[in-house]
This record gives structure tokens, sequence and C-alpha cells, in this order.
């Protein structure tokens, strides 16, 4: 559930971020002055189509930020081009071969090559190593 009180503050600062009023701010949301107006002074509260119209007209606005506060404004670029990655699936390659010191916690043998490593960060993203 959005707090309405909370939402009409992130409000405030995207108009002083962009150092408009809040008639520039519903022209560039191509909506009527009064649907701002209600917003603002918590008459009505915002409908998803109100939000995705501020997504839509100021792309630096985080839809998380926008409806709870997480998140950052303005988007950082890691921001704008990070997409969580779901949890890795692991799987074991019992035939590896025991190179450069790594020491795997599972049963190899030493008589196949890698053939793949993969380092997974705690943030999602991962990198592949090839032979």
């Amino acid at each position: 559930m959005v707090n309405t009180e909370e939402f009409t503050k992130r409000i405030k600062i995207i108009i002083e971020h962009y150092n408009i009023s809040a008639a520039i701010l519903a022209e560039k949301m191509k909506v009527q002055r009064s649907s701002i107006s209600h917003i603002l002074s918590g008459r009505n509260k915002p409908s998803l189509d109100f939000v995705m119209k501020i997504l839509n007209a100021f792309p630096e606005v985080e839809l998380y930020w926008l409806l709870n506060g997480t998140g950052s404004f303005p988007k950082t670029k890691q921001e704008e081009n990070t997409t969580p990655l779901p949890p890795p699936t692991i799987q074991h390659n019992t035939k590896a071969t025991i190179k450069n010191d790594i020491q795997p916690n599972i049963a190899i043998t030493k008589d196949s090559d890698i053939e793949r490593i993969v380092i997974f960060y705690k943030d999602g993203s991962f990198k592949s190593y090839t032979s």
C-alpha cells in the first residue's frame, strides 16, 4: 500500500529537482492541473495510470522510490541498466581438474579439463570464463 503523504512528498521532490511548477508537471505528464493539485493536497490518491505517467514523463524517476521511498532519485546509471537476475543454479561437475590452486569442495578427478568457470557476485551479476 502506498503511503499517500510520503508519495506527495516525493512528487514535491520531483517538482523541486526539475525546478518546475505543478502546472508544468501536469503538462509534461499530459494530465489536468487539477489532478496534480488533488494529489498534492491529499484529496485524491494516485492511480496506477498517474504513476505510469510520471515514470513516462520523467525517466530518471525510479518506480520503487516513487511508490515507497526505496532506491534513489534521480536514478543512477547502474540502476538504469541493472535488471535483477534470478538466483544462480549451481551445477557440480564431478570431473573437473584442479588448476591454479582452486580448491572446490566437490569430488574431482584429474583426468578431465575444465570447460567453464562461473563466478557469481552478491549483486546478482556474474563472470563466465571458458577455456
